[in-house]
């Protein structure tokens, strides 16, 4: 069986994915579990896609420092079962960052990838946050023009022409007096958007140290990609991926 689990598709039900593959998908099998990486687990696999929940922690791609710590080249050993001249390898679609934990895709040939990538802007990401104190408007949108400074450091701006359009949709789901516990609809993919549009909400994501508070005590960015639905590049199916808020969160505001 190629699939790792139940994917929720556009008819709004947990079904197997290989009901409307072509035989050559259907034939696919995944690499033995020994092969599979530390701090991703595998959600769904296939001939075209790979997409992963990724930890906090784990960088997506290598840095000039860190080249082997991360989600691309852990994969990239997993898809070649160890055999270091394996042609087989997984190409980036988009990123998380390093300390934004959930749903992660990959492609598998340059071909799903550059059909991935095209298609990026009408897919939707679904991310769940804590974010310190709470919200005047309960449910909304935020958006600015987002701008990298020398030190990679964004920002807001209200000048078109110095910045890109970011925005975000956002709900509150549960609130407390120090917390609150939203659901965020990613309506554009700027760098670091979410933590810059809370931050400058006066509501940063707990444990953000780039553009909150820091506070020795939390133990993570509480930031987490939930769901992404795509269409998938071979098939051409809706499919939406699952990955379950972290235990975590809750020890901030009852989920």
């Amino acid at each position: 069986m190629f699939f790792a689990g139940l994917v929720h598709t556009n008819e709004n039900k947990f079904v197997l994915v290989r009901k409307n593959m072509n035989n050559s998908q259907k034939n696919f099998k995944s690499p033995p579990k020994k092969y599979q990486p530390s701090g991703l687990s595998i959600l769904y696999e296939d001939r075209d896609i790979l997409v992963v929940d990724k930890i906090s922690g784990l960088l997506t791609i290598a840095t000039d420092r860190i080249k082997e710590n991360t989600a691309h080249y852990l994969l990239n050993n997993y898809v070649k079962k160890g055999v270091d001249k394996s042609k087989n390898r997984v190409y980036i679609v988009h990123r998380l960052d390093r300390d934004t934990s959930g749903v992660l895709v990959f492609a598998k040939s340059e071909t799903a990838k550059s059909y991935l990538q095209n298609e990026w802007k009408n897919f939707s990401k679904k991310y769940y946050a804590v974010v310190i104190g709470t919200l005047d408007e309960k449910e909304g949108i935020i958006s600015s023009y987002l701008v990298e400074n020398k030190m990679h450091k964004m920002y807001s701006t209200k000048d078109s022409k110095k910045g890109k359009l970011a925005k975000t949709g956002y709900k509150v789901l549960k609130e407390n007096t120090k917390y609150s516990f939203l659901e965020i609809d990613l309506l554009t993919g700027r760098k670091n958007q979410i933590r810059v549009h809370f931050a400058d909400k006066g509501c940063p994501v707990a444990g953000d140290n780039l553009y909150g508070i820091k506070d020795r005590y939390i133990k993570r960015l509480t930031l987490h990609a939930g769901f992404i639905t795509i269409t998938h590049p071979h098939t051409k199916e809706k499919m939406t991926f699952e990955a379950k808020v972290p235990a975590y969160f809750g020890s901030f505001v009852k989920i």
